[in-house]
């Protein structure tokens, strides 16, 4: 005798139905657009990094229009300026704009050079000794910012206004300074995140 009911018994819950997806390094995924569309643990959405860059450096929203995000890599976000399937396997895509999965937000160098030249926060003008030897990559004392710690747009001017900055923004008219690279200010100190590779000597 069997029991009628043995057929219809439903399978046992399989662990791996209910996990989340997980972020495959060695691909590019589109970024959700919100928070609520998030399937992968931990990755930001775009709603989210364009709010970061404008109240981290006052960069307008707008500033990304006609841009797609994506993530490769462990928390390294790209800015595309088109829109392909989702995922691709290709080994770039875009620009580099920033790493996140962290606790403090870093942007690349490229990304500030790129799209920071209309910050209006955190932009650390820089004279022309001090921008030199940040663009070497050496770290230096610089008591007069009275901005905000962490990762600064560090700059130098261009053309016009000769004097140096004591204000998270830069002189004159927006355009006047040029985007050097990251600095990541703490204590007092600017430290200079330029890579290695992209040192240069502006004297």
């Amino acid at each position: 005798m069997t029991d009628s009911n043995e057929g219809d018994a439903p399978d046992a819950p399989d662990a791996t139905d209910s996990a989340p997806p997980e972020n495959d390094g060695q691909r590019f995924d589109r970024l959700p657009a919100t928070a609520d569309e998030r399937d992968v643990p931990g990755r930001p959405s775009r709603e989210e990094v364009v709010d970061w860059w404008e109240q981290r450096y006052g960069i307008a929203p707008e500033t990304w229009d006609g841009h797609t995000f994506w993530e490769k890599g462990n928390g390294k976000l790209w800015a595309f300026a088109d829109d392909v399937v989702s995922p691709i396997e290709v080994e770039g895509l875009g620009l580099r704009i920033l790493r996140a999965r962290q606790e403090h937000w870093k942007p690349s160098t490229n990304a500030v050079q790129r799209f920071a030249t209309d910050a209006t926060k955190n932009v650390v003008v820089l004279d022309a000794e001090e921008a030199t030897r940040f663009a070497k990559g050496e770290d230096q004392e610089l008591p007069r910012w009275d901005g905000d710690w962490g990762y600064v747009v560090a700059a130098h001017e261009i053309a016009g206004d000769n004097e140096t900055s004591e204000t998270p923004r830069a002189t004159g008219e927006a355009g006047d300074v040029e985007p050097i690279g990251v600095g990541l200010y703490l204590h007092g100190e600017l430290r200079s995140t330029v890579p290695k590779g992209r040192r240069e000597d502006l004297s």
